[in-house]
């Protein structure tokens, strides 16, 4: 582990810089907390530039990407919306916008879920609680994600997560569901609407709870590792939850220091290279549109987000941070 001086930190930043303009556009909102207005400037050319651009070539004449939908799964429409909200998407993008209208105007079940399965009336937790993440993003507070927000309200687990077998009777919830439903009802939070707010940040709380509880890797009840994969770094993350996509999620929200999450900071911590850089460590398989970094290098991505978690923490600990940056 490297102790970061300002050289080496500006080192750092000049490399992510050198990035796509998605990177870029992070860099100064999360980093450098530029101005609003070159903010707005590096946003307005994702879609031109680099990764945005590539995804909207993929997109088909009628507003879907991949074969709909949701098929294939990284391909699909939904993930594919997904990754542009995650690049920062310009909220405001006419074309995305049409492709995000078609989701939100698909078929529900009887609960107010979006169902995109052809076999079963089941509403997907997962699925619904991504759906709310990049809706909210592209369309702040559009009235058809009520019923959605209400379907993941209902079916959160006593134990304060969600989990997509629910209705196959899962008695505890999983992390994976949990930080997609909970990234979602952040985002729609962040926008302010009035719908149900109080049940909202309830569910939240809970939710954040429910990850802790867990020391956001571990098993509440024997204290071993719940699954290796957790603890490896990946970008983008899919449905898959890791230690860095819940440390990045309580950053967002805002959260304080928690004395839970401390083996994970220092997990993450450990794994900055000796050039000060964080690695793409693993990608979860599957068709994509193009790869954006590969495995067992330098990963811009895990570097910009573990720098912006541990930067808030730092700051919110009222200890400090070995080897902080």
């Amino acid at each position: 582990m490297i102790r970061q001086t300002l050289a080496n930190r500006e080192q750092i930043i000049q490399w992510l810089l050198s990035g796509d303009v998605s990177i870029q556009y992070q860099v100064h909102r999360d980093l450098l907390r530029s101005s609003n207005q070159k903010l707005k400037s590096y946003q307005q050319h994702i879609p031109t530039d680099g990764w945005g651009s590539r995804f909207l070539k993929a997109r088909r004449p009628d507003g879907h990407w991949g074969k709909g939908f949701y098929q294939p799964k990284w391909t699909s429409t939904h993930y594919t919306l997904l990754d542009l909200k995650n690049l920062g998407f310009p909220p405001d993008h006419s074309v995305v916008k049409e492709s995000v209208n078609m989701v939100l105007s698909a078929p529900k079940n009887k609960e107010g879920a979006i169902n995109f399965s052809k076999t079963t009336d089941q509403g997907d937790i997962c699925v619904n609680g991504m759906i709310v993440n990049y809706g909210s993003w592209f369309t702040e507070t559009d009235e058809r994600l009520h019923s959605v927000i209400s379907f993941l309200l209902d079916t959160q687990m006593n134990d304060g997560g969600w989990n997509c077998e629910y209705f196959d009777g899962a008695a505890h919830s999983s992390l994976h569901s949990t930080i997609s439903v909970l990234e979602g009802l952040l985002e729609w939070a962040i926008q302010g609407d009035s719908f149900e707010p109080n049940a909202i940040a309830n569910a939240i709380s809970e939710g954040e709870e429910f990850i802790l509880a867990h020391r956001l890797f571990r098993s509440h009840r024997k204290g071993t590792i719940i699954d290796p994969k957790m603890l490896r770094l990946s970008y983008p993350c899919r449905w898959r939850y890791d230690i860095l996509r819940a440390l990045d999620y309580f950053q967002k929200a805002g959260r304080v220091y928690d004395s839970r999450m401390e083996e994970a900071l220092h997990i993450l911590k450990n794994k900055q290279r000796s050039d000060g850089y964080w690695p793409l460590q693993q990608q979860h398989e599957g068709a994509t549109h193009f790869e954006m970094e590969t495995p067992g290098e330098p990963s811009r991505w895990n570097t910009l987000r573990a720098l912006r978690v541990l930067n808030h923490f730092n700051k919110e600990k009222n200890h400090e941070i070995t080897n902080r940056l």
